[in-house]
């Protein structure tokens, strides 16, 4: 059974140019025009490997590959670019692209590097992290198949935003987030100045918790920048 594939392009024409062919190999593909939709829909389907074009409308490519990597460190991104300087293609794979394709690009060549992403990636454990049950010492549990939280046993309620937040920072401990990236992964739009939105809802999950800001067991405030989870994990299922 053949892979579902998603391609991000504003380009229509490039877009149904690789849709048509990967198609023709028997693949299923989803096309988004934006950066925004192309993050859209990899939190709503099951992936197998995404193609990325770097100069898109309201997420760049670099941005929507940074956001990906944040939900599956493991999926094949394949950058399919115009930019073909060694600097576009250094940032490319530093923030975590598999392999960089420059336009225009050979539809032979395409398919061989899609096969061959999608060969590692089948060897690999396929379970996205997004849905294995995170477990904390001091009592957190975070369940994200149920969107459930629970605190010693006890199940706190929490808002959609609150939970997307806590489940992002606590499948990337030790990474710091800023206010702008949180505000742009969760909310899937671009930040703007005297924008509060973030810190209070960090503030309510906090009270939610039971963290306390000054001697935070799970939310700690990097002052300056934004927030990082430090939860110490137990196991994961």
């Amino acid at each position: 059974m053949k892979e579902r594939l998603l391609i991000v392009e504003d380009d229509e024409a490039i877009a149904n140019i690789l849709k048509e062919h990967l198609e023709k190999e028997g693949y299923e593909i989803n096309w988004s025009s934006t950066g925004k939709e192309g993050l859209e829909d990899f939190k709503k389907y099951q992936f197998g490997l995404v193609m990325i074009d770097i100069m898109l409308p309201e997420m760049d490519g670099f941005t929507l590959c940074k956001n990906i990597r944040w939900i599956n460190e493991d999926i094949p991104i394949i950058i399919v670019s115009a930019k073909q300087t060694d600097m576009d293609k250094v940032k490319g794979l530093k923030i975590g692209a598999d392999d960089y394709v420059t336009k225009p690009f050979s539809l032979t060549e395409v398919s061989a590097r899609v096969e061959a992403h999608l060969r590692r990636y089948r060897k690999t454990d396929r379970g996205s992290i997004s849905n294995e049950k995170l477990v904390f010492k001091k009592g957190l549990i975070i369940i994200p198949e149920e969107r459930k939280v629970t605190i010693e046993e006890k199940e706190i309620q929490v808002t959609l935003k609150e939970f997307e937040l806590l489940q992002l920072m606590a499948q990337n401990p030790n990474k710091v987030f800023s206010k702008e990236e949180l505000y742009q992964h969760i909310w899937q739009s671009v930040d703007v100045e005297g924008n509060n939105t973030v810190t209070v809802h960090i503030k309510e999950l906090r009270e939610k918790l039971r963290d306390s800001s000054k001697n935070p067991d799970f939310i700690q405030t990097v002052w300056g920048t934004g927030y990082k989870f430090i939860g110490e994990n137990i196991y994961e299922t």
